[in-house]
């Protein structure tokens, strides 16, 4: 029931009181929905929201950061490691404050990530035009950059007058509860429009719980997956990350040990499963494990959970080659659901692997011995394999490496890979800890080699793969789960880290306890190892000085520039984290390694360890092959070459529907 009760509020005071009053609830769970905003004040966003979030501080509190794609990272790490059901709101001023908002919110909607982001807009009133950091379209008068949003948001609202708070606000809230839909949340709020007042109903603020809903499966489809399953004989399941997000571990277990069904995951999916068992395999696809591969080539029925299958996972559609192989799914959003012409059961993973499990264990289904024997044997083969790769006590011996490569391993200082630096990170690992990757070689080789299990989380991002993503994710976690005790650790590229390092310095100032790993391989080097597969030769990607002056000027006509093959950069990456507050600490040896985790695990704040590991090293390969096409037309010989061997793998792609 309403009453006439009103209270005068600004745009942005009414948003503020607004947004601290909202609460989600998740099985019984009741917390806050927004329990924090983020944001970097200018002239578009600070005598509105910054007057208002000022006024409302104790309730909805104020982290202030460096740069705002940095600030919309911090919120989707922080809505993952929350298991979505919490958001963080930011705030940007107009312009390039508010554009430089747009990849975050582009890797929050492709991940289904819940963030509500606040960009500051062109004045709507307009009498003052054209005003400071405005966009004059010619032809589109109200088109503003904030317009940029649209296509990577979930939703989009441009606040023009105060009262359409009433129904945007809740319209932004149910995307961000809704498992199906959610992503990126923007309202756009016009600089003057944010200080102008309306008289709002008094039950607008009143607190209101938001229901994140578990989608019931249908009955009837859960009974067709079971009978594909009872006439399967080597049935795989994929696990995605709707399994992490639907808190469906323990009933994937279940199914998996109770039936005997292997288990895959996907980067999304990495430490769906938590039990170290003989069906647990680890990551698929083109960055996943041998044994994985091998096992989801000879399977029959694959079933999805929680995916949406890209490329990397299916190896470009060239990794199940059994003929007449089945796909099944099980989704809470139907165009992910149906993908490789799957059967699909439309619902909520941890209601839908209960249901499954119950009628296969009802009807007596299990796997034969002789696929449980394929699935062990792969893992036996494969799991010396990688102990060795990460054993960080026995010395690379670079010669002998250097005769097996194709690639020129390079002399620098480093005497460990890349690869034994995860095994120290794995020995460290206690139960509680989270380790972070989004880009570059870190997320692939911790989808092949970590071991998620016992408690110990990989959060991995690689939905959109951005650069930068990793160090404010690493915030976002620390913020979700602020126990000290449960470190958290960001494995990030050397590359990586130049490109976006300055929330170190919130992480200082929010007294953040994140640590920083870089392994120090001077360039870009996972995008050289592919360019070695399909061009040949390195071209821009190693971190290398130029043999002389470049030319634009063009005094040098038609001569060849000088390249960038001289000695690698002198780069210090201690110096760099130090200067930016963190504890920083250089480590080369193994021994040093361990005593720098030791000696920072407590450390209340950022801690950066360099370490240079050996370029060029990389972990042993998947075994499956990526759609990346070598130039159909070249005079060099080696691209010819590798355009034959790229054709040659296009006949092991399918069309699976």
């Amino acid at each position: 029931m309403t009453s006439s009760r009103t209270l005068r509020l600004t745009t942005a005071q009414a948003l503020v009181r607004y947004l601290s009053r909202q609460y989600s609830v998740a099985d019984g769970d009741r917390r806050r929905l927004i329990p924090a905003a983020l944001g970097i004040f200018g002239h578009g966003n600070v005598a509105g929201l910054g007057q208002a979030l000022d006024q409302y501080a104790e309730d909805l509190p104020f982290v202030q950061g460096r740069n705002e794609q940095g600030l919309v990272h911090i919120a989707s790490g922080f809505a993952k490691a929350s298991r979505r059901r919490a958001a963080l709101a930011v705030t940007a001023s107009i312009g390039p404050g508010s554009l430089n908002m747009v990849t975050g919110a582009a890797l929050a909607t492709v991940n289904r990530l819940p963030v509500l982001l606040l960009p500051g807009d062109s004045y709507a009133t307009r009498r003052q035009g054209p005003v400071l950091q405005q966009l004059q379209h010619p032809i589109e008068a109200d088109v503003s950059v904030n317009d940029a949003f649209r296509p990577v948001s979930r939703f989009f609202d441009r606040i023009t007058r105060p009262e359409q708070l009433l129904t945007a606000l809740p319209a932004a809230m149910r995307v961000l509860v809704d498992p199906v839909g959610t992503g990126a949340a923007v309202l756009s709020l016009p600089q003057d429009i944010q200080s102008h007042a309306y008289d709002f109903p008094l039950e607008f603020f009143a607190e209101r719980d938001w229901a994140i809903r578990r989608p019931v499966p249908e009955r009837d489809e859960i009974a067709v997956l079971a009978e594909l399953f009872a006439t399967a004989s080597r049935p795989l399941i994929i696990a995605g990350g709707g399994v992490v997000y639907a808190d469906a571990r323990t009933e994937l277990e279940r199914l998996a040990d109770a039936v005997g069904i292997p288990v895959a995951e996907t980067f999304a999916g990495k430490g769906a499963v938590r039990a170290d068992a003989w069906w647990q395999l680890g990551g698929i696809g083109l960055e996943g494990n041998p044994a994985t591969n091998e096992v989801a080539r000879a399977a029959d029925l694959v079933l999805t959970v929680g995916s949406r299958l890209t490329d990397f996972a299916t190896a470009s559609h060239s990794l199940f080659t059994t003929p007449d192989v089945r796909f099944a799914s099980i989704n809470v959003e139907a165009r992910d659901g149906d993908r490789l012409g799957a059967t699909s059961v439309l619902g909520d993973a941890k209601l839908a692997l209960r249901a499954l499990a119950d009628a296969l264990v009802a009807a007596g289904v299990t796997t034969s011995t002789a696929w449980r024997d394929t699935v062990t044997t792969a893992k036996a083969g494969w799991l010396p394999v990688r102990a060795a790769a990460l054993d960080a006590d026995t010395p690379v011996d670079v010669n002998a490496l250097r005769a097996q490569s194709t690639d020129a391993i390079p002399d620098t200082d480093a005497v460990l890979t890349q690869g034994q630096l995860i095994g120290l990170l794995q020995e460290h690992a206690q139960k509680g800890d989270t380790i972070v990757a989004a880009a570059g070689g870190p997320p692939g080789d911790l989808l092949k080699v970590w071991a998620a299990t016992d408690g110990r989380t990989c959060h991995l991002e690689f939905g959109f793969s951005c650069m930068g993503y990793e160090i404010p994710a690493g915030m976002g976690v620390r913020l979700a789960n602020p126990d000290p005790a449960k470190r958290v650790v960001v494995f990030i590229g050397d590359g990586t880290f130049l490109m976006s390092p300055t929330e170190l310095v919130t992480a200082g100032q929010e007294s953040l306890a994140v640590t920083v790993v870089i392994p120090e391989n001077r360039g870009y080097q996972v995008i050289h190892r592919l360019q070695m597969g399909r061009h040949g030769r390195e071209f821009g990607n190693e971190f290398r000085y130029r043999t002389g002056a470049l030319d634009l000027a063009g005094e040098k006509g038609a001569q060849q520039q000088p390249r960038r093959d001289g000695d690698y950069l002198e780069v210090d990456l201690v110096e760099v984290a130090h200067g930016l507050g963190a504890r920083a600490i250089r480590a080369k040896t193994a021994d040093d390694v361990r005593v720098a985790l030791d000696e920072t695990r407590q450390h209340n704040g950022p801690v950066v360890i360099v370490v240079p590991v050996i370029p060029h090293v990389d972990l042993p390969g998947a075994g499956a092959w990526w759609d990346v096409a070598p130039a159909e037309v070249s005079e060099d010989e080696t691209v010819q070459r590798l355009r034959r061997e790229y054709e040659s793998g296009l006949a092991k792609q399918l069309w699976l529907g």
